[in-house]
């Protein structure tokens, strides 16, 4: 599966990205949401799962589903996040979202969000 990861966090992005490239993914990452979208549109939305934190500069991962919802419908969308509050902003894509994992979260954890 091609995953594209957006994590503004260095050592959160290494540690998922690692688990997902051992679980036999092809793991791309973005630092924000604006790199995320700029990799997306040169693949033309090439990816089998957007994989983000909501909460990061520039562009969060609300603005960022919202705009990979509008250009490639079909791409499913995986939130993360450390505020419980932030689960909320995503009401409106539950169509889209797949799921939010809440952080701390274990590496079995988003293995298995990932599998879903």
């Amino acid at each position: 599966m091609r995953i594209l990861l957006t994590e503004d966090d260095d050592s959160v992005r290494t540690f998922v990205g690692r688990a997902l490239e051992l679980d036999g993914h092809d793991v791309e990452t973005a630092c924000h949401g604006i790199e995320a979208l700029e990799r997306l549109t040169a693949k033309d939305g090439g990816y089998d799962l957007l994989v983000t934190d909501v909460k990061m500069p520039l562009m969060d991962g609300i603005a960022l589903a919202h705009e990979a919802s509008g250009q490639w419908s079909g791409l499913p969308i995986l939130l993360m996040t450390g505020f419980a509050d932030q689960r909320e902003r995503a009401e409106d894509l539950a169509e889209v979202i797949r799921d939010v994992l809440t952080k701390p979260f274990t590496l079995q954890q988003i293995r298995e969000a990932v599998t879903e």
